[in-house]
């Protein structure tokens, strides 16, 4: 399948990503409504496999997995809420199963946070908000695409040094050895990160950044589908916004488990809110589906 195609949602203006991502985002920290959270935390994984592919989430999975799992159980130990005590811990403290959901749901919230992030990170790249918020808050601008781009880079340098090491025929062998190699490879990378910012400023001076009435080439327009996506992503929005103010998928922890599922405001709130956290997915998978109809009536 072409490149383009596959990643249709990335192509959208710069604007239609960020108005998803913050309110995908919102949605997923403050909705804490079981059903919501199994929806944001499925379209989190699923867009994030779209867009990323297997090994990378599969690599995150990694570090999400024990942290999630570190969350579930210490929440009961140092949250004592609710009123159906299961039993009693060593030291006295009630074990009580509504400290045991909501650490359940905690977990999935930081899961689906995670994978969000990392879609987030694929699709509003740093030219896209250095074009979003350039001329508005041009120092924030540049400093949030420096933010993105620094953790992949030095990451990628990071096990380049180590690989050198390695080939040298110095393996790190014993805890004082392992040491000194950390050390060593956290000097070359402070030294690289001091040079690469002096690279970084020179290029900035250069271009003359921070110059009063500078311009700056923008790539991105504003089509009839990109409108289309902004209308219709805000029109859920506030609807999902509206149908949680007159009480849609109500839930709480404590005192004790207890929400609505099946009324239908509740409903459509469901519908509407796997509607805007599988919108990437979908439209990927349309525009996929388009290019491969439009191939085979060549």
């Amino acid at each position: 399948m072409n490149k383009v195609m596959k990643n249709a949602f990335s192509m959208l203006h710069p604007a239609v990503g960020l108005l998803y991502f913050s309110a995908v985002l919102v949605f997923s920290m403050f909705i804490m409504q079981p059903v919501c959270l199994l929806i944001s935390l499925i379209s989190a994984l699923t867009n994030a496999v779209y867009l990323n592919g297997k090994r990378t989430v599969l690599f995150g999975l990694r570090f999400v997995f024990p942290t999630a799992l570190l969350i579930i159980i210490i929440n009961p130990i140092v949250n004592h809420a609710g009123v159906t005590i299961l039993g009693y811990l060593p030291w006295d403290n009630p074990l009580t199963l509504e400290s045991m959901v909501y650490g359940v749901a905690s977990a999935v919230l930081f899961g689906s946070v995670v994978f969000w992030f990392s879609s987030f990170h694929t699709v509003m790249t740093s030219d896209k908000l250095i074009f979003l918020f350039g001329r508005v808050i041009p120092s924030l601008s540049l400093l949030l695409s420096m933010a993105l781009r620094f953790v992949p880079r030095f990451l990628q340098e990071f096990r380049e040094i180590r690989r050198a090491q390695k080939m040298l025929g110095n393996p790190a062998i014993g805890l004082k050895e392992k040491v000194k190699s950390g050390v060593r490879s956290l000097s070359v990378m402070l030294s690289y990160a001091m040079e690469n910012a002096i690279e970084t400023a020179d290029s900035m001076k250069a271009r003359g950044f921070g110059l009063k009435g500078r311009t700056a080439y923008a790539i991105y327009r504003m089509t009839k589908r990109d409108a289309a996506c902004l209308i219709g992503l805000g029109i859920t929005i506030v609807l999902l916004v509206i149908f949680r103010c007159i009480g849609a998928a109500k839930f709480r922890y404590f005192p004790s488990v207890k929400g609505n599922s099946s009324d239908i405001f509740t409903l459509l709130f469901y519908l509407l809110y796997a509607g805007i956290m599988l919108f990437p997915f979908a439209l990927n998978i349309g525009e996929g589906l388009r290019w491969k109809l439009s191939q085979s009536t060549i």
